[in-house]
């Protein structure tokens, strides 16, 4: 642990995320927020493949703080955009083993953001991929998380989710390419809040014994996440506040 602990200190210091300490929202903002696959199949303990094995302080951390978020912006009826990984069992999402399908728990909320479902300002998002961008394309070629900025006059999103390195960062990005070639107006800035995002744990000795598996030390990943997102321009945060 002394060792794990010694390089991510020095990863830190190599390349530094360098997080704005808070943001303050308020009604003038035209904000929204994103969640990212807060589903039981990463989030709740034995709940499938990719979820964790035993309580994980970060993802735990992670659920609490999007809960909290989630509430304030239902509170003031403020648009939400939730996206829930759920993947058809024939279609495989290589390299990942089968995970949070359809008609299953593993593809549901979160018991803590359950209530989601019941909000008026919630906008839920199935996604069959990775990236929530792409997975919010309709067949005739519309976009319906697009569409979601575009009819809200959303000047700035918060995102918060799991994996803050995969499904987090692919959506983050995606999304700033698009602000940057004016797909998204009104779109503006896009916000990482770290203490919202988690990542899962596979460390080196663990995934040794798992063929084709890829160690995923989580949080050097989280940290790593955090350090491409703000690369790509997203404004990362240790806090949120809101204005009274």
């Amino acid at each position: 642990m002394a060792n794990d602990e010694t390089i991510l200190d020095q990863l830190k210091k190599e390349i530094p995320v360098d997080e704005e300490e808070s943001i303050v929202l308020n009604g003038n903002s035209s904000v929204g927020l994103v969640i990212v696959d807060v589903v039981n199949g990463f989030c709740t303990v034995g709940s499938g493949n990719m979820a964790p094995t035993k309580h994980n302080e970060q993802i735990s951390i992670m659920v609490d703080e999007t809960a909290k978020l989630a509430r304030e912006f239902c509170n003031r009826k403020w648009p939400v955009f939730a996206l829930l990984d759920s993947h058809h069992p024939d279609i495989p999402e290589n390299p990942y083993p089968p995970h949070c399908i359809i008609g299953t728990e593993e593809s549901e909320l979160v018991p803590a953001l359950k209530w989601l479902e019941s909000e008026s300002c919630v906008t839920l998002r199935r996604k069959d991929c990775i990236n929530g961008f792409v997975g919010s394309m309709e067949k005739d070629g519309s976009n319906v998380f697009v569409d979601w900025v575009k009819e809200k006059q959303i000047k700035v999103i918060v995102v918060v989710g799991i994996c803050t390195d995969i499904c987090v960062f692919d959506f983050v990005a995606t999304t700033l390419s698009a602000r940057n070639h004016s797909v998204l107006p009104p779109l503006e800035d896009v916000v990482v809040y770290s203490r919202g995002c988690a990542t899962f744990d596979l460390p080196v000795h663990v995934a040794k014994d798992i063929k084709g598996a890829q160690a995923h030390p989580q949080e050097l990943m989280h940290h790593v996440g955090l350090y491409m997102a703000k690369g790509r321009g997203a404004k990362v945060v240790s806090e949120i506040s809101f204005e009274t």
